[in-house]
């Protein structure tokens, strides 16, 4: 973010009742991947829908900075023509991912495979984030770190030469781990292999195999519980029409104000429902929420159904560790929600949060106490007391973080006391228009 741009703090207040029916921006996670996988495709890929937020535009223009012209046409309709698998040339400049790492981890793996030296920076919240642990299996398939402060940006890649292909077993449950090694893999003879633990979002590997490449999943471990993918690595990508879905870590936001103002009764239209993304849904499910999928359909290999929410009382739950990657972006407003729950719930096993846009973990339990909820952070674990009424009335630091920045709003549309960020200008790197859109609604933001 330009250092000139101020702070954009925001207030969120109780106004009744939400009502309305709304469609949320496209899915992050599809919009990175469609523009990459397109970038590596040969010929014109065309993708609708796409989430024009401030991690997508940046990962835009970073490809163009690689060679693969994108087009903008207007209401998220895009063209792509592509390089080939390989084809990247080498950046004039260093390639700024803004606070996207998404974009940054999957483009360090895209690049991993091609002969060439790119810079990678950011702003400073994505300075702070760990690329050691994507840069380990890049260098097993051939990259070479030249230049990287401590494991993190800014940093310079040598992508490999004669890229070699791999089995990598990560330490931890990552899709963007996972998703780095898969690209870097494509432009390598042969098979490369992730093999997961637990399973994580499989947006990666579907949309490899819908634009042509060959991909084997299988079950792996005890119970199946994990998951092996084996890509056969330098196929020819051949361009597919995508239309994003609406992305279910956005929905969170107006799904759990609507079940925590009384009265609400809205429709989110459009939402992915994977079942690798809908652990939140899940969870909330388990609390006694009021969540109805209607018109559950298939569009672009994804699963999607328009959700009709409204309020009801919830109650306190243990969050298994398991449960994690299906839902890693959504504890910071699952907390939200099991502040106002009845009784103790318990979310386990979230060291991943500790490295995300800021410490997520401590982020959440700092905007919780500062609203009156009791809270603790057992190791890795979040318990939240629950007692009904939250107080609210705090001043919450975001640190740089829109999932911290949204959850916070959303707490103050149903506490007692109005709740304020000090700023909601990243807000925009996920969910663009959110406050029009909440607004559309009948909640009161400003």
């Amino acid at each position: 973010m330009d250092p000139c741009v101020q702070p954009a703090p925001l207030t969120a207040r109780r106004n009744g009742a939400l009502k309305g029916r709304v469609r949320v921006p496209g899915d992050k996670s599809i919009s990175i991947r469609a523009l990459i996988l397109g970038a590596l495709a040969v010929g014109e890929t065309r993708i609708g829908g796409l989430l024009e937020g401030e991690d997508v535009l940046s990962t835009a223009t970073a490809l163009r900075a690689l060679g693969a012209r994108l087009e903008p046409r207007g209401g998220g309709e895009w063209r792509i023509h592509g390089v080939g698998v390989g084809g990247f040339a080498a950046p004039a400049h260093p390639l700024d991912l803004g606070n996207s790492g998404t974009g940054c981890r999957l483009l360090l793996g895209a690049v991993a495979g091609c002969p060439i030296v790119a810079a990678f920076d950011g702003d400073a919240s994505l300075r702070k984030r760990p690329m050691r642990r994507v840069l380990d299996p890049l260098e097993r398939i051939g990259a070479r770190t030249l230049e990287s402060a401590d494991g993190r940006l800014p940093l310079r890649l040598q992508g490999a030469r004669d890229p070699i292909p791999i089995v990598f077993e990560p330490e931890v449950a990552s899709a963007q781990l996972k998703s780095a090694t898969l690209l870097a893999g494509l432009a390598a003879p042969g098979e490369t292999t992730v093999i997961e633990r637990a399973a994580t979002r499989d947006h990666t590997e579907k949309m490899l195999g819908y634009f042509g490449a060959n991909v084997r999943v299988a079950p792996e471990g005890q119970g199946g519980a994990g998951r092996r993918i084996t890509l056969a690595g330098q196929p020819e990508l051949v361009p597919a029409p995508i239309v994003v879905p609406a992305d279910p870590s956005s929905s969170a936001f107006p799904l759990v104000a609507a079940l925590l103002v009384p009265g609400s009764d809205i429709v989110l239209d459009g939402v992915m429902t994977n079942p690798l993304r809908t652990g939140l849904f899940v969870t909330l499910a388990e609390m006694g929420a009021s969540i109805e999928l209607v018109g559950v359909r298939n569009e672009g290999g994804e699963e999607v159904a328009d959700l009709r929410v409204r309020s009801a009382p919830l109650r306190g739950v243990e969050v298994p560790a398991a449960r994690a990657p299906s839902m890693i972006d959504e504890y910071p407003v699952l907390a939200v929600a099991a502040a106002f729950a009845e009784g103790i719930t318990v979310m386990r096993g979230l060291k991943e949060l500790r490295v995300k846009e800021s410490d997520r973990l401590a982020a959440t339990a700092a905007l919780l106490r500062g609203n009156g909820v009791e809270v603790e952070i057992d190791g890795d674990d979040l318990v939240v007391q629950g007692k009904g009424p939250v107080p609210g009335g705090g001043l919450v630091t975001t640190h740089m973080d829109h999932r911290i920045a949204m959850s916070a709003l959303v707490m103050g549309l149903a506490s007692e006391r109005p709740v304020a960020i000090d700023d909601g200008s990243f807000i925009a790197t996920s969910f663009p228009g959110f406050v029009e859109l909440m607004g559309s609604l009948g909640a009161e933001l400003g």
